[in-house]
């Protein structure tokens, strides 16, 4: 059984090890339990939409170039994992944290965020109720959020990070907008010549 302290040792090594910079996890992804795991699948697709690969499959993927780690890490059932967590990922290569909680006391995106810093964190509410305490960050220690259950959204802000420095994920941003702006247009010519009831129906 893998103990709180294997994980907070391999955290430290990977920190600790001349990583390169090629093969390190650019994006990381940690949520206060894996029943955060259904909001947070649309970070997942956002990701592999931009041709990011989970790090796990990298050696599988090896021109993706991109990629994304997960972690489960309670602010409240494990802070000492969050705290390894959050004081390695700039040594570890990480630019950016996506951290998802829910409850009313949805701590991991915000201590993360004080952790971590310089590195950004961008904060998703797991439930409406959870919005407030994300958000709630005093004034000097700041956090990205997005609304409730949007961690699709979170992962395009992550990518727009990382794409301040790598014209390749700019490039994908910009074609996943258009495919997106393609689908509208689709959707509108179709409702337009179809008419409303064939629209429905079709």
């Amino acid at each position: 059984m893998t103990t709180v302290q294997d994980l907070i040792d391999r955290l430290e090594a990977e920190a600790a090890a001349d990583a390169d910079p090629e093969t390190t996890p650019d994006v990381g992804i940690i949520m206060g339990s894996d029943s955060d795991l259904p909001v947070m699948e649309g970070a997942y697709e956002a990701l592999d939409e931009l041709e990011f690969a989970e790090q796990t499959d990298f050696d599988d993927a090896p021109d993706a170039r991109f990629t994304y780690e997960s972690y489960v890490v309670s602010a409240h059932r494990t802070p000492e994992l969050m705290y390894a967590y959050g004081e390695t990922a700039a040594a570890r290569g990480i630019d950016v944290v996506i951290a998802g909680a829910g409850g009313k006391s949805a701590d991991l995106p915000n201590m993360t965020a004080s952790i971590a810093y310089p590195i950004p964190v961008i904060g998703v509410p797991v439930q409406e109720k959870s919005v407030d305490s994300v958000i709630g960050m005093p004034t000097g220690a700041p956090i990205v959020a997005v609304d409730a259950g949007k961690s699709y959204n979170a992962a395009l802000s992550a990518a727009q990070v990382l794409a301040r420095e790598h014209d390749a994920v700019a490039e994908r941003l910009i074609d996943l907008h258009e495919k997106q702006k393609a689908g509208v247009a689709d959707v509108s010519t179709a409702l337009h010549d179809l008419g409303l009831d064939d629209f429905r129906n079709r």
